[in-house]
């Protein structure tokens, strides 16, 4: 009751109501309930929520009481309350969160800060649902049924009618929507919309990952339709304005079970001396046309997804793969940036425009990487010559402020039914660092090419690619623990900062601590994120950067090339205000694309420990906390945790500040970094966890 009456005042902030009026607004006839709200009312002016125009008569007291922002749930049911609004985040206990979710964009009444307390506040109104669909296992007892979710940060079941099963037996997975949540029941009611299968199935598994964070697993009739129509052949027509490079030496450089190529590189020697280097970059815009079917369906996804073992295109296959990708002897369309250099890398000359090529072969990266090592092989000469202008290009970024920061990749090596047979470690060298320093030339080309303006020169909405400076508490507690690993870490400049950043990265290279270093170092940064309000991009040091290189999986490369081919022929420039929110969407994808395949690696990890109950491993302490330790083994890298419980010979306390658990009596301690010996108990794939004990000593 409480609630909506505070939600009838904060929609209406000028009106005054009387406790009748109020009922009446409410549809309450009840005279018990009219006498409830008559005390609400004079509450609320207690609370200084309400000021009392006359004797009875209330008014929203001031605006300034309320914010908005989005719900982030703890652990422990309560939440805060993240808003721009303010610097400081509202905390909110779990009843007065008034069925508000993990993500939701809420209203929010500020209380009046009591001394040296937190700000606390209470949601009045759920503005936007964050989620739609959960995952979770179908619980049918007798005469109703519940959908016991996977979502750690959804602390309530969902209630399904058995009429509302849709075919879904107990212990199936499935998806499920909430349909209502009355005000007054602690569990929301639901539906079925879609089973997914048997847990433990690998497909059933990986759907359910890309379903937890509401992403498509397939394409509609309709989008795969519309691809069909796109016609492969290119016309005279589609040649208009485009620079020919088909007599140029081409080639692409990928992976070796990538199947869509989205970039090439060209080379020719100019008779001056210098480097005609051509970045070519597939021409998604050409086939895809704003508005249609699969510019919205793009739109949507905004991002291809990499789980484990598929990719889930943003385009489909006939687009990805087959129209679009850069295959080898096939004439393509593309839109390039093409640059003169001299042989010490110097950019003299930049021309960014559509192009036609001819692909003249498909390097994988190994051997790329061979003809780098042996200096000798087909085309050596061109892939030798970007080599070095790569190189030198790689030390002119870090001397001028790029970090150098990079966390070791973990793949599997997976049968044809899913199952994982090994752990591999993905790891960079001068092939993948060739293609990287090209297309980040590129990238910052671009963005100078309309962020760079002139005296009197009003610039136009472009989408940048922008990382903000680390926060100081971050940066201050990787320095900490860095520092207590043995490390130096210096912030009193940006410039000292890079240079012991990268430093510090060479060091750790081999070590135990290596993964923990890298990954924390990856957590102090800030996220980089789509925008039209450039800030430039920290991690890089550059002052200019967008993403143009990528449109078969990224949107925001689409969105780049339509602007860019817009200006280019003379455009007045895009709303700021349609392109930010499309920023937003993009970046909000990225993450819950980042967060799908994180989740399906850690699935994997787990199910790859499965039959290994009992053995025992080296590790290192990932995390601290309240509950457990945190251990990543150094053999595979899969993390599990040690529950606090399971130290039995005392009683251990977190120690924040130096992150370390201590025992109270005997003093021992556990402290983030140490080496320690593991033995795995338990292992639970549903929710991709794993049990560890202290090995015995």
């Amino acid at each position: 009751m409480r609630n909506k009456v505070i939600g009838l005042f904060s929609s209406k902030p000028t009106r005054t109501f009387n406790y009748k009026q109020v009922a009446s607004a409410l549809a309450i006839k009840d005279d018990q309930q009219k006498r409830e709200i008559e005390k609400i009312l004079k509450k609320l002016k207690k609370e200084k929520y309400l000021e009392e125009i006359k004797p009875g008569k209330y008014r929203q007291k001031s605006k300034e009481g309320f914010i908005t922002g989005i719900v982030d749930l703890t652990a422990f049911g309560s939440a805060y309350v993240i808003s721009d609004d303010l610097e400081e985040d509202v905390f909110i206990s779990q009843a007065n969160l008034h069925h508000a979710l993990n993500g939701d964009k809420v209203k929010v009444y500020l209380f009046a800060r009591r001394k040296n307390r937190r700000l606390e506040g209470e949601v009045v109104e759920i503005l936007e649902r964050h989620r739609k669909t959960f995952v979770g296992t179908v619980e049918i007892t007798g005469n109703f049924a519940f959908l016991i979710t996977d979502n750690r940060q959804m602390p309530y079941d969902i209630f399904i009618p058995l009429s509302k099963l849709n075919g879904a037996q107990n212990g199936q997975k499935a998806i499920a929507r909430i349909t209502e949540w009355p005000d007054r029941v602690k569990n929301p009611f639901g539906e079925i919309v879609e089973v997914l299968g048997e847990p433990g199935e690998h497909e059933v598994e990986m759907h359910a990952i890309l379903a937890e964070f509401e992403l498509p697993a397939t394409f509609t009739e309709e989008i795969e339709n519309a691809a069909k129509k796109i016609s492969d052949k290119i016309r005279n027509k589609d040649l208009e304005g485009r620079r020919d490079f088909r007599h140029v030496t081409t080639f692409t450089i990928d992976p070796a079970d990538a199947k869509d190529f989205d970039d090439a590189l060209s080379v020719r020697f100019l008779q001056d001396g210098n480097i005609e280097v051509g970045v070519h970059i597939a021409d998604v815009t050409h086939y895809v046309t704003p508005g249609s079917v699969l510019d919205l369906e793009a739109y949507d996804r905004a991002t291809s997804v990499y789980l484990v073992d598929r990719v889930v295109p943003m385009l489909p296959e006939r687009l990805s793969n087959n129209i679009c990708s850069l295959n080898p002897h096939e004439d393509k369309l593309c839109f390039s940036a093409v640059f003169k250099m001299s042989p010490e890398a110097k950019v003299l000359k930049t021309w960014i425009g559509k192009t036609v090529i001819n692909s003249d072969r498909r390097f994988t990266y190994e051997e790329a990487q061979e003809i780098i090592e042996i200096k000798e092989g087909e085309l050596s000469k061109e892939l030798l010559s970007l080599h070095k202008l790569a190189s030198i290009l790689r030390k002119q970024r870090f001397a001028h402020g790029s970090l150098d920061i990079e966390r070791v990749e973990v793949k599997f090596e997976i049968d044809e039914k899913g199952t994982p047979l090994g752990v591999l470690f993905k790891i960079s060298k001068e092939a993948n660092q060739l293609v990287e320093e090209f297309m980040l030339l590129a990238n910052k080309k671009v963005a100078e090419m309309f962020g760079k303006t002139g005296p009197g020169e009003k610039e136009k909405t472009f989408v940048y690619r922008i990382h903000d400076r680390p926060k100081e508490d971050k940066l201050e507690g990787f320095t900490r623990i860095a520092r207590k690993l043995g490390y130096e870490v210096h912030t009193e400049n940006r410039r000292a900062l890079s240079r012991s950043m990268n430093k510090l990265m060479k060091q750790v290279i081999g070590k135990p601590e290596q993964n923990l270093i890298e990954t924390l170092a990856l957590r102090t940064m800030a996220k980089a994120v789509y925008s039209t309000h450039n800030i430039g991009h920290y991690g890089l040091a550059f002052d200019y950067y967008t993403h143009f290189t990528s449109p078969i999986r990224r949107y925001p490369d689409m969105m780049v090339h339509r602007l860019l081919h817009a200006y280019q022929n003379g455009a007045r420039s895009a709303s700021e205000e349609e392109y930010e929110a499309r920023c937003r969407h993009a970046s909000e994808m990225e993450r819950r694309s980042i967060d799908a395949e994180r989740a399906s690696i850690k699935y994997k990890q787990v199910e790859y420990l499965a039959d290994k109950v009992g053995e025992q491993y080296e590790g290192i302490i990932t995390g601290v906390t309240d509950w457990g330790i945190y251990v990543e083994i150094n053999e595979n890298k899969c993390e599990g945790m040690i529950a606090i419980r399971e130290l039995a010979d005392d009683f251990y306390e977190l120690d924040e500040e130096n992150f370390t658990i201590i025992g109270r009596r005997k003093g021992r301690k556990f402290q983030l970094g140490d080496p320690v010996r593991v033995e795995i108990v338990r292992v639970n794939l549903e929710k991709r966890q794993l049990d560890l004990v202290l090995a015995e000593e």
